[in-house]
Parts: C-alpha cells; sequence; structure tokens
C-alpha cells in the first residue's frame, strides 16, 4: 500500500488500520493529511484484501479538528467555503460511503471536524477517557464537516441542536448513552477492542454489508413504498454474490459459513 506522511495504513488480516499521524498537533486537520486520507480512501474502495477499516489517531488524541493554527493568517470566508468543498468534504463523503465497515478507535479528544470524522465512520469504540467535543460554537463558527447531518439523524433536532450550541465536552459514558459511541473500552486496550470488531466485520459477508449501509441511508429520506423497492434492488445484488450461495449452503447443513467477500 502507498506509504503517507501524515498518516500510516497497514493491513492486517483483511483488515486495513489507518492512523492519523500528526500527534505534535495533536492529528489536527491541515491540507496536505486531507489529502492523504482522501488518496488513502479511495485506494481502498475497492480493493478485494480489505474487508473492514479502523480509523485511529496516533498519540494521546483522536484528531482536534481541523488545523487553524496551521495558517499564517485566518482565511478569509470565501477561503473557508472553497477549503471546505475542496478537502474537507470529499473526506467525509469517501469515509462514509466506502463500501466496507469502518470503526473508529476514538482516543483522547474527537473535536469539531474531528468529532465529525469520528461520526462519519459506522461504527465508534471510544476510550473510557475519551470525549466528543462539538467545538464549533466555541470558536464563533457552525458546525461544517457532516456533524449537523449526522448529529441530526442520530440525536433528532433538539438534542443535537444542544450539544452543537454548547460545545462542551462529551464524555465517552454519556456517548454510549446517546448512541454515538458503540463501545467503550479502556484507553490502553480501545484499538485492540476495534481491531478485535473488524476482525469480526471482515469475517461476515462483505457485499451484504456495503448493501446494508447503503440501504440505511436511504431509508433516511426516502418513503417506505421507495425504500422497499430499493431493498429489492439492494436484495438482488445479494443474491448473485459468493457468499449469499454459501451462506443458504451452511444454513442448509447446520454448519457456520465461511463467507470470502465476494
Amino acid at each position: 500500500m502507498t506509504e503517507y506522511e501524515t498518516l500510516t495504513i497497514e493491513l492486517l488480516d483483511f483488515v486495513a488500520i489507518i492512523t492519523l499521524n500528526r500527534p505534535e498537533r495533536r492529528n489536527a486537520l491541515n491540507d496536505q493529511l486531507l489529502r492523504e486520507l482522501r488518496s488513502c480512501l479511495q485506494e481502498l474502495n475497492g480493493d478485494a484484501r480489505v474487508r473492514a477499516a479502523v480509523l485511529a489517531g496516533a498519540g494521546q488524541t483522536f484528531c482536534a479538528g481541523a488545523d487553524l493554527a496551521g495558517y499564517s493568517r485566518l482565511p478569509t470566508p470565501d477561503e473557508v467555503e472553497e477549503i471546505l468543498l475542496k478537502h474537507f468534504n470529499p473526506v467525509i463523503l469517501l469515509l462514509a460511503e466506502l463500501p466496507i465497515p469502518v470503526i473508529a478507535a476514538v482516543n483522547g479528544a474527537a473535536a469539531g471536524a474531528g468529532a465529525a470524522l469520528a461520526l462519519a465512520c459506522d461504527l465508534r469504540v471510544m476510550a473510557n477517557d475519551a470525549a466528543l467535543i462539538m467545538a464549533f460554537s466555541n470558536v464563533g463558527l457552525s458546525p461544517d464537516s457532516g456533524a449537523s447531518w449526522f448529529l441530526a439523524r442520530q440525536l433528532g433536532y433538539s438534542r443535537a441542536f444542544e450539544l452543537l450550541a454548547e460545545g462542551a465536552r462529551i464524555p465517552a459514558s454519556r456517548c454510549l448513552e446517546l448512541g454515538l459511541a458503540n463501545r467503550v473500552a479502556s484507553s490502553s486496550s480501545v484499538l485492540a477492542a476495534a481491531l478485535g470488531w473488524a476482525g469480526e466485520m471482515a469475517g461476515r459477508p462483505t457485499l451484504a454489508l456495503s448493501l446494508t449501509k447503503r440501504a440505511l441511508v436511504s431509508a433516511q429520506v426516502l418513503d417506505l413504498d421507495n425504500q422497499l423497492t430499493l431493498e429489492a434492488r439492494l436484495q438482488r445484488e445479494s443474491c448473485a454474490s459468493h457468499d449469499y450461495r454459501e451462506g443458504v449452503k451452511a444454513f442448509l447443513e447446520k454448519r457456520k459459513p465461511r463467507f470470502l467477500g465476494r
């Protein structure tokens, strides 16, 4: 796999481990990291060797959000919009649409766009001392990088507005209560917990999980009639896969299926 300067990528038993690697800047997102993360996600898309992924942060912080201190001057309003459209938004879309399960291993803080990065993943394992921080309003900004989209759909309007307006630290225990975290582990074992879960996901039927992601995203915008039609079309795709035939055969033979991810 390609080597990068601001992130690392490792393949372990069908699981890609992507690690944001700017610990000296708390893995804050600058243009280079966003470009490299975008390239990395594009590389993973369609790679048959990869059936699940884990997104982690090097050091003590998952991601501190946009690297505001990295600019020699504050960008103009027009420049901010261009930066979001050109660098941040494509990464969020690629991450959310990657046709494999993606698990965020959140160590330390995930703030602002860093929190949105974690929310763009399908699942989140948080260290017990980690936190999400919707820090946008703390510096006079409205949310970006999909934070409003993910929060509104996971929590509803009022709870999402509360978290975005207050910009407070949301500890892992509270994230678990709200459903923003799926699991909580000790700080020393959060990556291992995410990798173990990703390994389980990698052993599942990859195409079926990809189509499940598409169905769930569409379910948020389609009415029931159109969603039923979409489900039928996606099921047709599932039925053309090796893993479907293996799953049915294993069921009839009363054994555990051996899915190959195709």
